[in-house]
């Protein structure tokens, strides 16, 4: 699991119409952190239980992440997560000019994890708001700092 989490003052998620137009809000918050969260093929195996460990180390480190003002993170400090499905982190570059999207887990392996990454955040007593996996989406943010880290268990 890859995640590319970025410090902001604030992020939506606003689902789109086929079209482009703006349909709802499905995710907002204020100061906190903005988790691109994507999953990889290998991370949905035929051993549950390991996935389950990946599921509990990323949402572990990404609610203890020190990284907000004054080295606090989201545990300490109460500041929301907005998650949002990322399959695109695992594209590969390195032949041509089309990535391939071989190393993504597919939809219907990924969605659960992203959920289950979600729910063991919640679980912690984050506040997470969500994008809507599968969706067009519209992500906005106004980063802090600019500080962006990539997160990989």
């Amino acid at each position: 699991m890859r995640a590319v989490v970025a410090r902001v003052r604030r992020a939506s998620v606003t689902v789109e119409a086929p079209d482009g137009t703006p349909l709802r809000v499905s995710g907002e918050i204020g100061p906190g952190l903005l988790v691109l969260l994507g999953v990889h093929a290998d991370d949905v195996g035929t051993d549950p239980a390991a996935t389950a460990r990946k599921v509990d180390t990323m949402a572990r480190k990404l609610h203890e992440l020190r990284i907000l003002r004054d080295e606090r993170s989201c545990a300490d400090s109460d500041a929301p997560l907005l998650v949002v499905s990322q399959f695109t982190l695992y594209g590969g570059t390195r032949k041509g000019r089309r990535p391939s999207w071989s190393a993504a887990a597919r939809p219907q392996d990924a969605e659960p994890v992203v959920d289950a990454v979600v729910a063991a955040l919640r679980g912690r007593g984050a506040t997470v708001g969500t994008g809507e996996f599968g969706a067009q989406m519209a992500v906005e943010s106004v980063n802090d700092g600019p500080f962006t880290v990539l997160v990989e268990v």
